[in-house]
């Protein structure tokens, strides 16, 4: 999935620090994401898509749950994904785009990634959903630095809101707890997620790897919250 096709830059200054090869990533360049300029209607048009499709894999997760305990969580989960969507779209109604045609060139793409990530069973859904959203929300949230102060703000305390995650880790914690034979499978199914998603650094070029470095630090923080190995 494209994440970089509406993102421009200013010019760079010249002493600008350059990337060595093969650095070490505690030596990584921070990276200045208000250098890095988004197109504020098509940022939010992908943004917006993106919590759509979470929206849908959550209603999926509710749909085959175990149990109703686990299909009220999250259902909560999936409103709080839902909720995320109108208000970017409620941002790109904001600045006078229609969110429909805003968002439809992002779907092909979207919907391919989504698909990808979708898992085998129930918990490598779960988890797919936890390490995706996770990741991805923090790379737009980040690029929004980029954004008019006010909008990069909202967009921000709109990606900030963390309460499906909180719901999606107690599930798949109390899950991991009551069968000891998921660990090595989510383990291995959590490293071909981060795999899937590496893209996202390497579309962008080397002068943005360092977030990328980040995303990758805290997937793995997620795993480790989990008990499992990223």
């Amino acid at each position: 999935m494209s994440v970089a096709i509406w993102a421009k830059r200013r010019v760079p200054r010249a002493e600008s620090p350059r990337l060595r090869p093969r650095v070490a990533p505690t030596e990584l360049t921070r990276i200045d994401f208000t250098e890095i300029v988004p197109d504020p209607v098509p940022f939010l048009g992908q943004a917006a898509y993106i919590q759509l499709e979470f929206f849908e894999s959550l209603a999926k997760a509710v749909a085959t749950a175990p149990d109703l305990v686990s299909k009220e969580g999250l259902s909560s989960a999936a409103g709080i994904a839902l909720r995320k969507h109108h208000e970017l779209i409620a941002e790109l109604r904001r600045l006078g785009a229609e969110p429909a045609e805003v968002m439809a060139p992002f779907a092909p793409a979207t919907d391919r990634f989504r698909l990808a990530t979708l898992g085998a069973d129930w918990h490598e859904l779960l988890l797919g959903i936890h390490i995706t959203s996770g990741m991805l929300d923090d790379y737009f949230a980040r690029l929004a630095d980029g954004l008019p102060a006010e909008l990069g703000t909202r967009v921000r305390g709109i990606l900030g809101e963390s309460g499906a995650a909180v719901v999606i880790e107690q599930e798949l914690a109390a899950a991991i707890a009551a069968d000891e034979t998921l660990d090595d499978r989510l383990a291995l199914w959590g490293r071909r997620l981060a795999s899937v998603t590496a893209h996202i650094g390497t579309a962008l070029g080397a002068d943005v790897e360092p977030v990328f470095t980040e995303l990758i630090a805290a997937h793995t923080r997620r795993m480790d919250a989990l008990g499992l190995t990223a």
